[in-house]
C-alpha cells in the first residue's frame, strides 16, 4: 500500500498507461473465458481475442444483461455456465437476491473492496463494525476480505437487532462503520436514546443506497466521515468516493462503458446511460460487457485527490425502464430498434401518459428540421406500430432540448400534473 493517501500506485498511473493495461489483459481474459466458460465460448464465438484493443472492438461484443441472469441460471445451471471454475472449486455461491446467484473465488480480497475502504480512510489497526449482510448474499463477506486486506479488525454485525449492535459497539469501540448509511444514522440515534457512547467512531464506508444531504449532516455532526461506495454483487468494488468527494472515482480492474439504454451502444462522456463493465482480471467469473441495469455518466477530467482513473456522477436510477401500456410492455430496446430505422433521428424519449381511462405513448424525438416533415412522422409512427405492436403519436423537439437524465422511457403516469 502507498504511503500518501493511494491505495497503490495504479490509482496515479497515467490514463494511455491503464488503458493499454487492461486491453492487454482483456485479451488473455477473452481467450481463458472462450475456453472455459460454456456460457462465455457461445457469446463469443467467432471472436478473435488479439483482435479485442481498444474500445472500439470492445463495443462490438455482445452485451449480457444482469435481468438476463434469471434465466440463464436455470436449475442445475446455478451459475448459468459464466464461471470458469466448477461450482465446487469456488469458495462461495451467493443468493443475490434470489433467484440470482454469484460466486466467490479463493484469493485474498477477491472483490476489490480495499481500495474503496482505503480511500474512506480505513487503515491497519482500524476496528470496522460492518452491518452489511452476511446471509445467503454477498455484502457482508465483499467488505470484510477488503477490510482484512488493509489489516482491520472486522466485527461482523450483519443487519438488524439494532439494540444489541449499538450494546456491542459500546463494549468493542470500533473504529469505523461500514453498511448503508440509513442503518448508521439509525444506530447513532439508538445511541443517544440509551445514552450510549459511540463517539470511537471516525470513519465510515457506506452504499447499497444514496447517501441522503440529511445522512451525511448528521454524520458530520457526530465527527464520522463518510464516504460512499459503490459495489453490486456480481461486480464487487465499481466506483468510491475519495477525500476530494468529486464523484466515485472507478476501480482500477474495470473496464466501464456508459451505453444508451437498451442498447450496446456508447455514448459520448457526460451522457447519462447505463453502467455497462468488463472485468479483464478476474479469472473466475469473467464478465465481459456485464450491463448493471444503473444509470450514470462520466464526469470530466481527473479527481483533484490525485487519482486518475475515471470518475463517474454515481447511482442516477435503473435502465430498466420498461412500461406496461395497454396491457403490453414497452422496453428501451424497442425505442433503440424505432431509432436506428431512422437515422435523421438523434436522440428520442416515448413519454407514456393517461388519456382519460386510456393509456396514451408520445415519442419526442430530436431531429433537423430540414426532415422532420409529416411524411417522415407518419413513417416513424408506423415504426412505433411495427416494433411495439401499439400506436403511438410522434412529436419533433429542438435539438439539445430532451433532458440528459439517460430517460428513454418515461412513464408519467403515476406523477402529480
Amino acid at each position: 500500500m502507498a504511503n500518501d493517501g493511494h491505495y497503490d500506485a495504479l490509482e496515479t498511473r497515467s490514463p494511455d498507461e491503464r488503458e493499454a493495461a487492461l486491453f492487454a489483459a482483456l485479451q488473455s481474459q477473452l481467450a481463458h473465458a472462450k475456453a472455459h466458460a460454456p456460457y462465455f465460448r457461445e457469446v463469443l464465438d467467432g471472436v478473435d481475442p488479439a483482435a479485442v484493443t481498444d474500445r472500439a472492438a470492445l463495443a462490438a461484443l455482445p452485451v449480457t444483461r444482469k435481468s438476463d441472469l434469471v434465466d440463464l441460471q436455470s436449475p442445475g445451471h446455478t451459475l448459468g455456465g459464466m464461471t470458469t471454475a466448477r461450482d465446487g472449486l469456488l469458495k462461495r455461491i451467493f443468493q443475490s437476491p434470489g433467484p440470482t446467484y454469484d460466486p466467490e473465488g479463493f484469493g485474498d480480497d477477491w472483490w476489490g473492496t480495499a481500495r474503496g475502504l482505503y480511500a474512506a480512510g480505513f487503515r491497519t489497526g482500524d476496528v470496522m463494525h460492518n452491518s452489511f449482510a452476511y446471509h445467503l448474499t454477498p455484502a457482508g463477506h465483499m467488505m470484510e476480505a477488503g477490510a482484512h486486506a488493509i489489516g482491520c479488525a472486522v466485527v461482523p454485525a450483519g443487519v438488524g437487532n439494532t439494540d444489541l449492535q449499538v450494546r456491542a459497539m459500546a463494549h468493542i469501540r470500533p473504529t469505523g462503520y461500514c453498511g448503508t448509511p440509513s442503518f448508521l444514522k439509525i444506530l447513532l440515534e439508538k445511541g443517544a436514546e440509551l445514552g450510549v457512547d459511540l463517539s470511537t467512531l471516525a470513519k465510515a464506508a457506506v452504499g447499497g443506497e444514496p447517501l441522503l444531504p440529511d445522512q451525511r449532516a448528521a454524520f458530520d455532526a457526530a465527527g464520522i466521515d463518510a464516504y460512499n461506495i459503490y459495489a453490486s454483487a456480481d461486480i464487487g468494488l465499481i466506483a468510491y468516493e475519495s477525500p476530494a468527494r468529486e464523484g466515485l472515482i472507478l476501480e482500477e480492474g474495470l473496464i466501464l462503458e456508459i451505453v444508451r439504454p437498451g442498447t450496446g451502444d456508447p455514448v459520448p462522456d457526460g451522457e447519462v446511460g447505463e453502467v455497462v463493465l468488463t472485468m479483464p482480471f478476474n479469472k473466475d467469473y469473467p464478465l465481459i460487457r456485464f450491463a448493471t441495469g444503473d444509470m450514470s455518466a462520466v464526469m470530466a477530467g481527473a479527481s483533484p485527490c490525485g487519482r486518475t482513473n475515471a470518475r463517474i456522477k454515481g447511482w442516477m436510477g435503473r435502465a430498466d425502464q420498461a412500461a406496461k401500456v395497454k396491457g403490453m410492455f414497452v422496453h428501451p430496446r424497442q425505442i433503440a430498434d424505432i431509432v436506428k430505422r431512422h437515422p435523421d433521428i438523434e436522440r428520442a424519449r416515448m413519454v407514456v401518459t393517461r388519456d382519460g381511462d386510456q393509456d396514451a405513448m408520445t415519442l419526442k424525438i430530436e431531429a433537423a428540421a430540414a426532415v422532420a416533415d409529416a411524411g417522415f412522422l407518419d413513417a416513424v409512427g408506423e415504426t412505433i406500430h411495427a416494433v411495439c405492436k401499439l400506436h403511438g403519436a410522434v412529436e419533433p423537439v429542438a435539438p439539445g432540448s430532451l433532458p440528459n437524465d439517460g430517460k428513454v422511457i418515461d412513464d408519467t403516469r403515476d406523477k402529480p400534473a
